[in-house]
């Protein structure tokens, strides 16, 4: 059960759904409710009864994007320092902590969910702009009702995109599209979406969840957590590697670490016996040494 004020947080089957819920808000965003999925993700990445994560929308929306309740100064950032609690975390936008840089709130969320040891699927219900959209980029999938439209609407609002879009959304879709909906600022439905690479698959509303823990049941039902949470490490930070061979030095040292373990012999056996298999392994005690083999950037 959910214990958050703006969002649900439900386990079971191996599947962690989370779902915005300020609906009566279309699920706008805001600093509580960037608090709160971080603190989602940070149980998700601890408890290993947790093998995939949903994300969704609860209402209408999935997310319409920033909470703009300061009106046309929604976005300025250069007032007093605040004491409001929604504005002490990290610097994030909306407010500046004492002695700490200002940070985009959005950009905080969508690390985390980049640092996420768990595959993240996004369940998209409906309208999903601005954070609303670039919140799922770091979601290793997306599926969206047949009711969804999407919108990077940064530049009609006079600012830029933010939530580490400029990073993820050209690796995406390519820089040609993504300059396209960037420039535009075109608020486009969920079927041009897939036809250019971002959705994965469009439904009917009533059947987007249950496709969505379908693809989710598929990882839980065959693949070791350990094997999935490697994958995901190596497919993402590989984005970024400028030669092939800091593939090759990585996926070496991965194989011959799982290779050696009991999920591969599970794996295996599996295979041959022609069952399910049982895996033993876990993603918080069985990682290996070399975890993390990066350098994490820092802000500054």
């Amino acid at each position: 059960m959910s214990d958050f004020a703006t969002i649900r947080y439900d386990v079971s089957e191996g599947i962690c759904t989370v779902t915005l819920s300020r609906p009566d808000q279309l699920n706008a965003f805001n600093i509580p409710m960037m608090r709160e999925l971080i603190e989602a993700f940070d149980r998700i990445d601890a408890d290993d009864d947790v093998r995939v994560v949903i994300v969704t929308g609860s209402g209408r929306a999935f997310c319409a994007g920033a909470d703009l309740a300061s009106g046309s100064g929604s976005f300025d950032y250069d007032g007093p320092v605040s004491n409001d609690e929604t504005a002490e975390f990290e610097g994030a936008v909306g407010g500046r902590a004492k002695g700490q840089p200002l940070r985009d709130a959005g950009g905080i969320l969508t690390l985390r969910i980049f640092r996420c040891r768990k595959p993240v699927i996004a369940a998209i219900n409906g309208h999903a702009v601005g954070i609303g959209a670039t919140m799922t980029l770091p979601m290793d999938i997306r599926l969206a009702s047949v009711e969804a439209k999407i919108g990077f609407v940064f530049a009609a609002r006079g600012i830029v995109p933010e939530a580490c879009s400029s990073w993820f959304l050209p690796r995406l879709v390519g820089i040609s599209q993504a300059a396209e909906w960037i420039y535009t600022s075109r608020v486009f439905l969920a079927a041009e979406g897939r036809e250019r690479g971002l959705i994965r698959s469009v439904h009917d509303p009533d059947e987007l969840m249950p496709a969505a823990r379908e693809l989710a049941t598929e990882i839980v039902v065959n693949s070791a957590p350990v094997s999935v949470a490697l994958s995901r490490m190596m497919l993402w930070r590989m984005l970024g590697a400028s030669h092939p061979m800091d593939a090759h030095r990585i996926d070496s040292r991965a194989v011959h670490f799982t290779g050696a373990k009991p999920d591969a012999r599970e794996g295996i056996g599996a295979f041959f016996e022609k069952r399910q298999p049982h895996w033993s392994m876990s993603v918080s005690d069985d990682l290996p040494d070399f975890v993390p083999w990066w350098d994490e950037p820092t802000f500054s």
